[in-house]
């Protein structure tokens, strides 16, 4: 177990590396010449302002959507149980988005925006809870409603669209996900957060092993489980709430990060709720350089002067692709 964790551990390092030499302007040089304390004012800038935030952003909100992905699926029992069924996702999309459209924030303000969204996602989330009422123990019915919520938030933010369709590059950057611009602010507001719930979701470890159980068995060993449930699908609000408050929606992270962990680190919790937090920081970190390569690429080929890849654009379709080829290797396995 520690050959494993020391594996990904390692991992996260190496993409953090690849996401600060990835983006344009600079070479391997300079930037090794700026982290030795050199370089001119420009690319001290560009490296230390932009590109070293950006990169501990992309780490701490993968390893919150890891985290909270594995905290959901475990407490509602359900593998394909994701950040979108408990309707934080759209709803810190439309908190950001209309708090933009309103004028109330905009990219200038980081707080104002992550406040915002933070408002969205919590008021998302307890619109879940009063929709799910007295079914609040049924995992098959907080996943329902989560739906359903999921989809009256988006209707939300498309009619916010049409109301202001300035704000179309704001919609498309929340609802695709992307850390571009991501600033001190940023990293100063989300890490005492993730740190915080991180904890409280490892303590959680031992009631949700339980509830991968069965109800009855959480019972027997004395859980309640319909408590335990909702203190975990909150700390799962609160981690999703601050990633996407962060950057936004990132598709199928939350989702498939926690399979990994599971097969990495086993069943035990107490191993695999840190695993998925360095494997959702990994693949989050990993997926930016990625995406930022693929822009330069692309824009050669294209001979675009500027073409942005969000990460979002690329957790999606790899995402997507890595879950219609399990579905088919599998296709007998009930979800």
């Amino acid at each position: 177990m520690k050959r494993r964790f020391a594996v990904f551990a390692a991992l996260a390092v190496l993409c953090a590396c690849a996401e600060l030499l990835a983006g344009r302007g600079m070479s391997p040089t300079v930037v090794r010449d700026v982290l030795g304390g050199g370089g001119d004012a420009t690319e001290r800038h560009i490296l230390l302002q932009l590109r070293l935030p950006r990169m501990l952003v992309a780490l701490a909100a993968g390893a919150c959507l890891g985290v909270a992905g594995l905290v959901l699926q475990s407490a509602l029992r359900n593998p394909l149980a994701g950040p979108e069924v408990t309707g934080v996702t759209p709803g810190a999309v439309l908190g950001a988005v209309t708090a933009t459209a309103l004028g109330l924030a905009g990219w200038q303000s980081p707080l104002a925006v992550v406040v915002a969204a933070c408002v969205g996602g919590c008021t998302g989330a307890a619109l879940l809870w009063l929709l799910a009422g007295r079914g609040r123990g049924d995992p098959a019915q907080i996943a329902l409603h989560g739906v359903l919520v999921s989809a009256v938030l988006g209707g939300l933010t498309a009619m916010v669209l049409l109301v202001a369709p300035g704000e179309l590059g704001s919609v498309v950057q929340w609802l695709v996900g992307t850390t571009e611009g991501r600033v001190w602010q940023h990293w100063h507001l989300l890490w005492p957060w993730a740190l915080v719930w991180g904890a409280v979701a490892w303590l959680l470890a031992g009631p949700l092993t339980l509830l991968r159980c069965g109800d009855d068995i959480a019972g027997a060993a004395g859980l309640s489980a319909a408590r335990a449930r909702t203190l975990a699908l909150l700390c799962a609000v609160a981690l999703t709430a601050g990633a996407v408050a962060a950057v936004g929606a990132l598709g199928f992270v939350g989702l498939l990060v926690p399979h990994l962990a599971l097969a990495v680190f086993g069943a035990d919790l107490r191993m695999t709720l840190p695993g998925a937090a360095l494997v959702g920081a990994a693949v989050v970190c990993g997926s930016d350089a990625a995406a930022q390569l693929l822009s330069r690429l692309l824009a050669v080929a294209l001979d675009s002067g500027r073409l942005t890849l969000p990460v979002g654009a690329l957790t999606t379709c790899v995402g997507a692709a890595l879950l219609l080829a399990v579905v088919r290797r599998s296709p007998s396995r009930t979800f």
